[in-house]
């Protein structure tokens, strides 16, 4: 049976190994802590908010989730970091339950929709958002600026 609830500060240990599982299964590199969860979601100003699956009691998944605002929409959205279901749970329909109850949050707040990202040779999760009519914005590029060049463009802001 699934349970989604909010995620509380007891939960950033199975959280964080779950992150790290999603991570390995992206091929992506991972270096979030503990006090990192907790400092940024569990706190006095919550950066995100993650919603847990359990089947039977047991952790099977999570969506990781913040706020971020549309200019062209000129209303708030929310911007899906991670939906993630642990292998052996994957066909339950936990994927569909998070993404769901995402957006029945995204609803709730008056946002205009829910974005959010997907590696291009992952074709199970293309497909199962294909089937749920998710729009692919395939003439947009996704863009980071991180570590030295992060810094250098920063310290050229003063």
């Amino acid at each position: 049976m699934l349970t989604i609830r909010s995620a509380i500060a007891s939960d950033v240990s199975v959280l964080k190994t779950m992150i790290y599982e999603f991570a390995a299964f992206e091929r992506l590199p991972v270096s979030i802590t503990e006090a990192d969860l907790l400092r940024d979601g569990f706190g006095g100003k919550s950066k995100f908010r993650v919603l847990m699956a359990e089947w039977d009691g047991q952790p099977a998944g999570y969506a990781f989730f913040f706020d971020y605002y549309s200019t062209f929409a000129g209303r708030p959205g929310l911007f899906l970091e991670d939906i993630y279901v642990r292998d052996q749970y994957r066909g339950k329909g936990i994927g569909k339950g998070l993404l769901c109850r995402v957006a029945s949050v995204a609803r709730e707040e008056s946002c205009f929709g829910v974005r959010w990202q997907v590696l291009d040779w992952n074709t199970p999760a293309i497909d199962f958002y294909r089937k749920l009519g998710a729009e692919f914005m395939d003439e947009w590029k996704t863009v980071t600026l991180e570590g030295t060049a992060f810094q250098s463009v920063a310290e050229d802001a003063a």
